[in-house]
């Protein structure tokens, strides 16, 4: 007869550690950084499957099902094939998995520059202090703006960004009202940008220009070369 286990002994169950946890992806792609500080370098995106909102102008709807599950070590393994050295990992919403942190963090040790993309609707603080954190503030014509985790705010430091996608001048000075309430601008950099094709770039730009607003103007980089094409 087998010497019982210690679970067995106690009467709790036995754990196992899940030493390369899996994640839905939905994919992975080689391109030109579009948005944020890195725009313009080349960058491998990890785009994860699942968000758990709905905004009105998202262009990634293909990511909120379907995906594939990959092993940690294979997402790792096809991120260092594509030789660059700069990783950002989107989705979707990437937090809406519970793995996602762990590897971000894998990531890191590998020498990567991480970025992560996300919705500002999940808590952020969690997340590795190596990894620049590039978060929504999602103004009314999203139609999510009550899904904002203003809490986020208090976490993010130099390394990180504030991201407002502005659909209207309404948008603009709601954007505008929360760059002075949180006191946003003299602590991080701040991002605004036009929805494509529903705000001209020309037009964010002059109201900024006009309210000198230390912001940085944005738009999108790889819409401008590639249009809506997934995986560009």
């Amino acid at each position: 007869m087998r010497p019982k286990t210690r679970s067995e002994e106690t009467g709790h169950p036995r754990t196992s550690v899940v030493t390369d946890p899996r994640l839905r992806v939905s994919e992975i792609f080689l391109s030109l950084q579009g948005e944020a500080r890195e725009s313009g370098y080349p960058t491998v995106f990890v785009r994860l499957t699942g968000c758990p909102l709905r905004c009105v102008w998202c262009d990634t709807a293909y990511a909120f099902s379907g995906g594939e599950r990959l092993a940690v070590s294979a997402i790792l393994k096809q991120v260092a094939s594509y030789g660059v050295s700069r990783v950002c990992v989107t989705g979707g919403e990437p937090l809406a998995q519970k793995e996602t942190p762990g590897l971000l963090t894998q990531l890191a040790d590998q020498g990567f520059q991480v970025s992560l993309e996300t919705s500002g609707a999940l808590p952020v603080e969690g997340v590795d202090p190596r990894v620049a954190r590039v978060v929504d503030l999602k103004p009314p014509a999203s139609g999510e703006m009550a899904k904002n985790r203003y809490e986020n705010l208090v976490h993010l430091g130099p390394r990180d960004q504030v991201k407002c996608v502005i659909a209207n001048r309404e948008d603009y000075e709601w954007a505008r009202a929360a760059l002075e309430r949180y006191g946003l601008a003299g602590r991080l950099e701040v991002l605004f940008s036009p929805v494509y094709g529903q705000l001209e770039a020309r037009e964010l730009a002059e109201w900024i220009l006009a309210d000198r607003l230390p912001v940085r103007f944005q738009i999108q980089v790889h819409k401008v070369l590639w249009g809506g094409e997934p995986g560009r």
